[in-house]
């Protein structure tokens, strides 16, 4: 069994809601078709309904087991508004400015995560990240004990001896640009737990640089050593390791060159990567050289579960996110 299928199985002992608010793009609807036909989750789909029914047939799509809604015509639309408006009148919000953003199905969506009506959304194939965790962070927020609000992405490479069995955790991949050492750190300790949950093994967490251990001296290797020490003090029954290269990281042999001692052993199945463009360009060259099955970015440290797609993603990556997403709300 893959992993996808055994998270499949799992969303399945607890079924959850998942919103998605995308219901203009075939592969979203084909993707909540998956998920209704294979019946590890229930389906929101926010949207004219009219016309996700003609997107469908004209595919050959069943959602018959969906639930539709349309925020113009919903009994709740009016609630929503003033629920958002009560939240973030702090910050200047007007309830005529709330219920000009109901209109939103982003916006819509999140305030159905926040009200109980649905247990998390998948958002991101035709919206980029900022308009995905924009809504969330601000309807949603924070995690309780959560510092920051990061992402990651779930890989699995086939035919690989390496991590758990192929699979890791890439972070942040996909939200946080320059992050600083105790932003790193923070990462690090989100990423592990998302790991954990997800993967139900030990996590192992490499911090990556360049450097091994010294081999190399400058503020970037610098970052990752203070980094790691943060880590250790705040987590420090977590098996964590760095400054290390990426194969002092993974290869049993290489650490034990490199790394003697290290107490992550070349073993490492989270790999904390220093800033993010070292952290999405590595996914997608794994995802692409070695056809690594590439799911995210997911999302860590928001209250509720929000993913965030990529927008070339396709309808199976939709499904699988769907899948993940509801696994991460049996957590709720």
């Amino acid at each position: 069994m893959s992993f996808i299928d055994e998270i499949k199985q799992r969303a399945k002992q607890d079924i959850k809601t998942i919103v998605l608010p995308e219901s203009n793009d075939i592969r979203v609807i084909k993707g909540a078709a998956i998920a209704l036909e294979e019946a590890y989750a229930d389906i929101i789909l926010v949207g004219n309904k009219e016309n996700i029914h003609k997107l469908a047939e004209e595919n050959g799509v069943d959602i018959s087991k969906a639930k539709i809604v349309d925020p113009e015509v919903s009994d709740k639309f009016s609630s929503y508004a003033q629920a958002f408006y009560e939240l973030r009148k702090a910050k200047g919000m007007t309830l005529e400015k709330a219920k000009e953003l109901m209109h939103n199905t982003v916006y819509f969506g999140m305030m159905m995560v926040k009200q109980g009506d649905a247990d998390g959304l998948v958002s991101g194939a035709c919206h980029s990240t900022s308009d995905t965790l924009r809504p969330a962070l601000q309807i949603l927020k924070t995690a309780p004990n959560t510092k920051l609000v990061s992402a990651f992405f779930l890989m699995v490479v086939p035919h690989c001896d390496y991590g758990a069995n192929g699979t890791f955790i890439f972070a942040d991949s996909g939200l946080n640009e320059y992050p600083d050492a105790d932003s790193l750190s923070e990462i690090a300790i989100s990423s592990a737990k998302s790991f954990e949950q997800l993967v139900g093994e030990e996590p192992r967490v490499a911090m990556l640089s360049y450097s091994t251990y010294g081999s190399a001296h400058s503020p970037l290797t610098e970052k990752v050593v203070e980094a790691t020490k943060l880590l250790k003090e705040k987590e420090p029954n977590l098996i964590a390791d760095g400054e290390l290269q990426l194969d002092a990281a993974i290869v049993p042999e290489i650490a034990a060159s490199k790394a003697p001692g290290s107490p992550v052993e070349g073993k490492a199945n989270v790999l904390v990567f220093p800033d993010l463009d070292a952290g999405n360009i590595g996914y997608k060259l794994v995802q692409r050289l070695a056809k690594a099955e590439a799911y995210g970015p997911l999302c860590q440290g928001i209250a509720k579960p929000v993913n965030d797609l990529s927008r070339g993603c396709s309808a199976e990556d939709v499904a699988g996110v769907i899948a993940i997403t509801s696994v991460q709300g049996q957590k709720e």
